[in-house]
């Protein structure tokens, strides 16, 4: 897609190689400053989420509930019960670390903004994914980056290593698939993506990871004006993957069915996500970052934050 001028605002895509390599090489300093963006994104996010903990065999004393038919008589604290007529068990923490794998598309497409006010697709995805790690590491949860080779970790290290692992474009993102990595039963994955490929690619992937018993999210990152089509008189709408060029003489006049093809777009990843059991979130860019981290981490019913 391009702008009202003929041309697509240009996001990273227009780097030269030794620009990104330059890039990559700052981001892997002590501190990569995409790290530090999306560690203040999580922090903001940290702040407002409670009651993230969840009861299962642990140590760390949780809190006091009331006594339930067929409860454990040891798990009694009979001090609290003391101090009413009611009898009390006490509920620790579950803490057995899960393991997220983490994957956001790295194509041309994800390389684009509608307006040079706004952070491109891919920008944000970057920043949304790390923020997303910084989340599960302060959880204790492990991450990796699907694609990678490299198993989950848990601490900063493995923060670090995926935050100059994107900055490098990622393992296998520049296709716009995620790569068919055999996860574990029950392992969590989150894809991120414009997800505007044709959805019978999507539906490939994401049933292969359903049939392994994979749980997943899909979060979709779009440019406000991939939605709403504002541009007005002659405009050339050039493919960022070599899809060809097409001019109109007056874009507005196709603005309705473009807008009604969206939906419709949109609306069948909607129903395959739903169809394998997954979620999808859909965040735009002209939105608050912390916005779209609360509700994917909710969605993910990820650990306490401590």
């Amino acid at each position: 897609m391009t702008g009202q001028d003929g041309r697509a605002a240009a996001g990273d895509g227009t780097m030269t190689v030794a620009g990104r390599l330059s890039r990559a090489e700052a981001l892997a300093a002590v501190l990569p400053p995409l790290l530090v963006q999306a560690e203040r994104v999580a922090a903001t996010v940290s702040q407002g989420v409670h009651g993230r903990r969840r009861v299962g065999d642990g140590e760390a004393f949780w809190q006091f509930r009331r006594y339930q038919p067929g409860d454990p008589v040891a798990r009694i604290d009979w001090r609290q019960s003391a101090k009413s007529d009611r009898v009390y068990v006490r509920e620790t923490e579950w803490e057995a670390a899960q393991s997220v794998w983490l994957w956001r598309d790295a194509s041309a497409s994800m390389d684009w903004r509608g307006s040079r006010r706004l952070a491109t697709k891919l920008e944000r995805a970057d920043l949304l994914t790390l923020a997303l790690a910084a989340l599960l590491v302060r959880g204790g949860e492990h991450v990796a980056l699907l694609g990678s080779g490299i198993a989950p970790a848990p601490g900063r290290s493995a923060l670090q290593r995926l935050a100059i692992q994107l900055a490098r474009r990622g393992v296998g993102a520049a296709s716009g698939r995620p790569p068919a990595e055999p996860l574990p039963r029950d392992g969590r994955l989150v894809l991120t993506s414009d997800f505007l490929a044709p959805v019978e690619e999507l539906r490939t992937a994401l049933t292969a990871f359903s049939r392994r018993g994979v749980r997943g999210h899909l979060l979709q990152i779009l440019d406000p004006a991939e939605e709403s089509l504002p541009f007005t008189g002659r405009v050339l709408f050039a493919g960022t993957e070599n899809e060809g060029e097409v001019l109109f003489g007056r874009a507005e006049t196709v603005r309705d069915a473009y807008q009604a093809a969206f939906i419709r777009h949109q609306e069948a990843v909607r129903d395959l996500a739903r169809s394998v059991g997954w979620t999808l979130l859909i965040h735009r860019t002209d939105h608050a970052p912390e916005t779209a981290l609360l509700a994917l981490y909710l969605a993910l019913g990820g650990p306490s934050i401590r």
